[in-house]
């Protein structure tokens, strides 16, 4: 006689992790609103700062 086993379908796991990992990633960022903010607006800034372009003439 063979022996039968019960195999779980876990056809959903990988959905339901990536669903949990966006919804910590959500949260996270709503806690820390403010100070990513802060920090987008400096990078902002700096990056298309005119001041430290060189003048080429």
């Amino acid at each position: 006689m063979r022996k039968t086993t019960k195999r779980k379908n876990r056809k959903g796991m990988g959905t339901v992790e990536i669903v949990i990992i966006i919804a910590v990633l959500v949260a996270l960022a709503l806690l820390f609103r403010a100070g990513l903010t802060e920090y987008g607006e400096k990078v902002m800034d700096f990056c298309f700062d005119d001041s430290k372009i060189a003048s080429a003439f």
